[in-house]
């Protein structure tokens, strides 16, 4: 069917996770496994029963249930995966893997905003943001975390050292470690002994 091919190739092209992403993988056929499928070629809307799995070169989908519909009036292709949990992961050009995952993976087209709803979380290189609710404006890199202000969840993030120094050019590094050096100079040396 031209229609499920044409909405998922969409989907997945606008999908790549930011600058660095592996566009090789564009490139290539989509395959879509899934135990049923469902098309209403009338409403643009084509759902895939589970488990599913959506490869596109490095791309990946898992979901137990994955639906993609266009809107007539605004024509914005909208693709939302349900799992426990979805999962979305990608090799980018740099050979490290991006991931998210979420009960609910919703992804605007149009907009290039993928929003992730329930357990959700993102990780790349290492460093990892977990959230009741996450949503990534793929164009922008920019990400909003939020909490679920009902359960008092949080939003965690980790950081993994290496990811910072492998942004912060060499000599930034040199002189970072030597500005803290000289403030910590300054400073009487800390004794362990207690004074008697």
């Amino acid at each position: 069917m031209n229609l499920n091919k044409s909405i998922i190739t969409l989907m997945l092209c606008g999908l790549s996770m930011g600058a660095i992403a592996n566009t090789d993988s564009l490139t290539q056929e989509v395959k879509i496994d899934a135990a049923r499928q469902f098309a209403d070629i009338k409403n643009k809307r084509v759902i895939y029963y589970g488990p599913v799995v959506v490869t596109q070169g490095t791309i990946k989908i898992d979901a137990q249930e994955l639906s993609a519909s266009s809107n007539i009036e605004d024509g914005a292709t909208i693709l939302v995966a349900h799992g426990s949990p979805a999962t979305y992961s990608q090799l980018l050009e740099n050979n490290l893997r991006a991931t998210a995952s979420a009960d609910e993976i919703q992804y605007n087209i149009s907009k290039r905003i993928m929003t992730l709803i329930g357990n959700a979380s993102i990780e790349q290189d290492g460093s990892k943001v977990s959230a009741e609710k996450i949503i990534y404006n793929i164009e922008k890199q920019q990400l909003v975390a939020e909490g679920d202000k009902q359960k008092d969840d949080r939003v965690i993030t980790i950081i993994k050292p290496e990811s910072f120094q492998d942004q912060v050019p060499a000599k930034d590094v040199g002189k970072l470690k030597q500005e803290i050096k000289s403030t910590t100079s300054n400073k009487p040396p800390v004794s362990e002994e207690q004074p008697r």
